[in-house]
């Protein structure tokens, strides 16, 4: 079979021989239908990525039907179309009983990765954990949607509390657009901003206009700044998303937030970031930073609720599709500013 291996940075090599894997007990293998490019994998293209050793085969989001099935696998029959995410909680470790199954001690250690591949084989904790059914109609590229919403979806539930009623979302990629669409839903109104370079934020942020964006903020975080003062009445926003993965971003989201607000940081710098706060603002006007990282079972089922419901318009996230042999020139689109995400056919 035909499978993608990240070699090192910036070294990418499709292996024509690979073996098409067997499942064990409670495994499956799945013949990939969808995969789609995701900010993670390209980071780890351009720098590498310190929970992906080198070399590594490459990929998370993905759809397809069950090829394989191993023994033992209740609920499920070769033929069956799925969606699944690429990891799940032990259930056993402190954090798994502690209800704080996304920082499981060993759920990223034992993450699945390879998809962008014909096919692959998903761990029995994954298989009773976070594989579905996948109903006929909803395309198995939008089905592929269902680990970043998860992720998404998480962040949402930390800051759910907050009942926001102005929402500024910094960065408009696919995370950001997705936090859009959700909190359209809540009837919140939402801000979008990032700086203009023209091409591929052009695009992002005609999706977020037409994603029904309240406003589209472009410029720098001064600019944004004195932006998100207008549309709020001189406030500042309830919510503030950093979805960029920049530390001057980070660093500059309280500035956005009003007195009280939150402040999500959602967007992952690289290893060693350190990133510096207005100690000022934190204390006295008791501005909250919330992180978010992956994803619990939990958000994985309200993810898949959403997407089998069709109540997100996830098609618009998705800027066009390449076939498995022509993944390095998705990459080299993403990586040139073109585009929010492609899918990967094999």
């Amino acid at each position: 079979m035909k499978s993608a291996i990240l070699i090192s940075p910036k070294v990418m090599e499709i292996n024509r021989k690979a073996h098409v894997p067997f499942p064990g007990p409670g495994e499956v293998v799945i013949q990939v239908k969808a995969a789609l490019t995701c900010g993670t994998d390209i980071k780890a293209y351009l720098r590498g990525h310190p929970k992906i050793p080198l070399p590594s085969p490459l990929g998370h989001e993905f759809s397809g039907d069950i090829y394989r099935l191993g023994a033992e696998v209740e609920g499920f029959s070769e033929g069956d179309a799925v969606m699944a995410v690429h990891s799940a909680p032990c259930g056993e470790c402190t954090f798994c009983r502690m209800g704080r199954e996304n920082l499981c001690s060993t759920i990223m250690e034992e993450k699945v990765l390879g998809a962008y591949a014909e096919f692959i084989k998903l761990p029995e904790r994954i298989v009773k954990i976070n594989m579905f059914k996948k109903p006929e109609h909803l395309p198995y590229v939008e089905a592929a949607m269902l680990e970043p919403l998860s992720c998404v979806v998480h962040g949402m539930r930390a800051t759910e509390a907050e009942k926001p009623k102005n929402v500024l979302i910094l960065g408009p990629g696919p995370i950001g657009l997705m936090y859009l669409m959700l909190h359209k839903i809540n009837g919140a109104k939402v801000m979008v901003a990032g700086r203009s370079t023209g091409g591929g934020s052009n695009e992002r942020f005609q999706v977020a206009k037409d994603l029904g964006a309240d406003a589209v903020l472009e410029g720098d975080l001064q600019d944004i700044a004195w932006k998100v003062t207008e549309e709020t009445d001189g406030l500042g926003a309830d919510l503030v998303i950093e979805a960029s993965g920049s530390r001057e971003i980070w660093e500059g989201s309280p500035s956005l937030a009003r007195r009280g607000g939150t402040v999500l940081l959602f967007g992952g710098c690289p290893p060693g970031t350190r990133a510096c706060f207005d100690a000022g603002r934190i204390h006295y006007d008791e501005i909250k930073l919330v992180g978010a990282f992956h994803f619990t079972p939990s958000d994985v089922r309200v993810a898949y609720d959403l997407l089998v419901s069709g109540r997100l318009n996830v098609s618009k996230l998705i800027s066009g599709s390449y076939h498995l042999d022509d993944l390095q020139t998705a990459f080299n689109e993403l990586i040139g500013g073109r585009g929010i995400k492609f899918a990967i056919i094999p």
